[in-house]
């Protein structure tokens, strides 16, 4: 496994940020392949915390080289207010990408408030707009945004069209002249920046580098596999890194999947394991589940292997990753999904259709907790016994094996298991 993907295996917010900032001082090169900064991940490292939107989560690290990949959609105002705040780094941006605009944030605004009670719960960061306009042929690529002599006509014509489409809709139009004066200095500041990442990146496969794939959300945020419609714009499976970097299938030696020990979810949708009460306010506070990027308080549930499964079945999971372990610390009996009722049926898999899923009745085996403090615990053996029958419990019911478990936010707070040492040292 020279060549991984972190992927996450639920609604997002699963901690990859922290899982690829452990795994990721040991490769060369971490590329951020889908997305765009309505995501977010947390660092913590030496007690300070990073929260980063756009750029991969190596950029913390002067020694490695990091990838905007082809994948992503960029806002410009956003990068550079994140790279503000870094002084050494190593960082490519693929000629590829797309641009977000401001009219893009305007139009998400004025079709998330259009649908009344049936809001998707988008971030408002133009997401999904700019994707819209990669699939409709009418996005700004990263090429052509840097560019000084085709970015203003291209502009123009854009925040022309754009500016009807918001007039009909009576939105918020835009000055033209306004985004231009301002994103060209963005422009002058990506410039250096910019490359064909797929010719950099099967470079560094020929090379023999070690390269980390991470994307930004998780599997049942999937455009294609994910709870449809209460998605994303893009895929975070491990199944789109070939796409969105453009290298080849084959290329991608495997994948470690990232789950909490319970699950998360943001904004709307169904939610079979969801808690409600004390004990979901108490998870929240103890785990500290708010957005990265929006702040809002996460819903919470039980560990749900269902969802697992599935993660499992359409991205490829080689190993497991399960983070906050320690928030469970202190909790009596925990609770694990087996499978779904839904209209008198015992399934085991997630309905396509929302409607189906909304009826879906979790179904639950119950195991026996652990009180003692774990968050200074090296190794698995040093976990209590109900701590370890947890794990060992996940790994039989998603037929996945677990590669490391984190007990707290900190670097040093991640053990790695031997299996998946040996396998990142070969």
């Amino acid at each position: 496994m020279k060549r991984f993907v972190i992927v996450g295996t639920q609604w997002g917010d699963e901690g990859k940020g922290k899982i690829t900032d452990y795994l990721g001082q040991n490769v060369d090169v971490v590329v951020r392949y889908q997305g765009g900064n309505n995501a977010g991940h947390t660092v913590v490292f030496d007690d300070k915390k990073h929260s980063l939107h756009l750029l991969p989560s190596g950029i913390l690290n002067p020694n490695i080289h990091n990838v905007m990949a082809n994948g992503m959609v960029i806002n410009p105002k956003a990068l550079i207010e994140e790279l503000s705040k870094l002084e050494h780094y190593q960082l490519a941006i693929s000629d590829r990408a797309h641009i977000v605009l401001p009219y893009h944030i305007e139009l998400d605004k004025m079709n998330e408030l259009s649908k009344g009670g049936s809001q998707i719960g988008t971030t408002h960061k133009g997401i999904g707009p700019s994707y819209t306009d990669k699939a409709s042929r009418i996005g700004m690529r990263v090429s052509s945004f840097v560019s000084k002599e085709r970015m203003p006509k291209l502009l123009k014509e854009l925040v022309d069209q754009k500016n009807k489409e918001l007039e009909m809709h009576k939105g918020k139009t835009l000055n033209y002249q306004d985004i231009l004066d301002e994103y060209q200095g963005y422009a002058d500041q990506m410039r250096p920046f910019i490359k064909d990442t797929s010719l950099y990146l099967n470079q560094a496969i020929e090379e023999d580098k070690r390269i980390l794939f991470e994307g930004a959300q998780g599997v049942l945020l999937c455009l294609d596999h994910g709870t449809y419609p209460y998605v994303t714009s893009s895929s975070p499976t491990a199944a789109s890194v070939p796409l969105n970097t453009g290298i080849a299938p084959w290329l991608v030696e495997g994948a470690i999947g990232v789950t909490k020990a319970y699950t998360t979810r943001v904004g709307a949708g169904a939610f079979p394991s969801e808690i409600d009460g004390d004990l979901a306010d108490r998870i929240r506070q103890v785990g500290h589940e708010f957005g990265t990027t929006t702040g809002r308080p996460r819903r919470i549930g039980w560990l749900d292997t269902v969802v697992l499964k599935h993660s499992k079945r359409v991205s490829g999971l080689s190993y497991l990753a399960i983070t906050l372990l320690d928030v469970l610390s202190g909790i009596d009996s925990l609770k694990i999904v087996t499978s779904y009722e839904l209209n008198g049926e015992i399934i085991d898999s997630i309905p396509a259709d929302i409607e189906d899923f909304k009826k879906c009745k979790a179904i639950y085996t119950e195991t026996p907790g652990w009180s003692e403090d774990i968050t200074q615990v090296k190794s698995f053996e040093e976990l209590p016994d109900h701590a370890k029958k947890y794990i060992k419990m996940i790994e039989s019911m998603v037929g996945v094996p677990v590669g490391i478990f984190s007990v707290g936010p900190d670097r040093t707070q991640t053990v790695i298991m031997e299996d998946l040492m040996k396998e990142l040292s070969k």
